[in-house]
């Protein structure tokens, strides 16, 4: 594997991008874009269905052409070089696309083909990939003859049989029971200890929160915010919320005496989140208030914040409540 390593020992950019935009016909999948992703790192792109993650993913990897701007993989501009940037990286798609009908070790074999590897090198590839992903004892079975998981650790084993310098994961745990997933997570971990830059696109906020360094938060095609999962969390809402079953008529007089106890706050249906950085001495002056007051809560719960707030502070909805772009964007 080459180091990308620079001469003053900062690690290099292995995509950067730059008012990226796509479009389909009239509509605007990608919106002007920009963001780099260095040698090491796992990336993010965090958001619903529609936000534009998939449509980034196909131009990193050359499956899609760019309407305008740039973008540079491995410092070539992907959109002439393509077929030589296409043999460094690793892509784990939205869906399964393995051959149904063969065996899980003839797929990896098949793969190999693909990238010219040699017969006797791509076995023992193709035997590092089913140690790895704990699918040695099925490497006779045929594909549909595999559970849910083990086809996704199967698509994300085949992606590596090339030994990728990027590997690019588009919502590589979509549709997974929580074992399946976080046994993804699991091996995902490994490989970027290894060293493999990684791309993952998700609209699972405990996986971004799990695997990611960075992350751009995005909404319609559009960045709404960039920066490490915790320091995301640590500038929009805080260590700590403190859910309360109350209504916004009352804020006011709950929180009288917070002064600065409250970083902000933010009204979900009939409940109202604070948003601070003190959450116990919050949650003491609230529910003296209320009392003094002789203010009903329904209830009141603290608990610690995380990148589901910062959305809802960003965008006032969660992720749930976006309206879902058209599919496969």
């Amino acid at each position: 594997m080459s180091d990308n390593t620079g001469i003053s020992g900062k690690k290099n950019k292995i995509i950067e991008s730059r008012d990226l935009v796509k479009k389909f016909g009239d509509f605007e999948a990608v919106k002007g874009v920009s963001f780099s992703v260095f040698q090491g790192e796992c990336f993010g792109l965090l958001g619903p269905n529609g936000a534009g993650k998939t449509s980034i993913v196909k131009m990193i990897y050359g499956f899609s052409p760019i309407t305008s701007g740039e973008m540079q993989v491995f410092g070539e501009d992907i959109s002439a070089r393509a077929r030589a940037i296409k043999t460094r990286i690793g892509v784990v798609p939205q869906e399964d696309n393995l051959d149904p009908e063969l065996s899980v070790w003839d797929n990896l074999m098949v793969y190999a083909g693909y990238f010219r590897i040699k017969r006797e090198q791509a076995r023992e590839r193709a035997g590092q990939v089913l140690d790895l992903m704990e699918l040695t004892e099925k490497a006779d079975t045929a594909v549909n003859d595999l559970s849910g998981g083990m086809k996704r650790r199967l698509t994300l084993g085949r992606a590596l049989i090339n030994e990728p310098e990027l590997l690019i994961l588009d919502e590589p745990t979509t549709g997974l029971d929580p074992y399946a997933r976080h046994l993804l997570w699991q091996r995902l971990r490994r490989l970027k200890e290894a060293g493999t830059t990684m791309l993952l696109t998700t609209h699972y906020l405990e996986e971004a929160e799990q695997l990611c360094d960075r992350l751009l938060i995005l909404d319609r095609g559009e960045i709404l915010e960039e920066g490490s999962p915790a320091d995301l969390v640590e500038i929009h809402v805080g260590r700590e919320v403190l859910e309360l079953g109350i209504g916004y008529e009352e804020i006011a007089s709950l929180t009288e005496g917070a002064g600065d106890l409250v970083k902000d706050y933010h009204v979900l249906g009939d409940n109202v989140l604070l948003f601070t950085n003190r959450g116990q001495a919050l949650s003491d002056l609230v529910a003296g208030n209320a009392e003094k007051m002789s203010i009903t809560l329904f209830y009141r719960r603290l608990r610690p914040s995380n990148l589901e707030d910062v959305f809802l502070k960003l965008t006032g909805k969660t992720l749930e409540d976006i309206p879902q772009g058209p599919e496969g964007y």
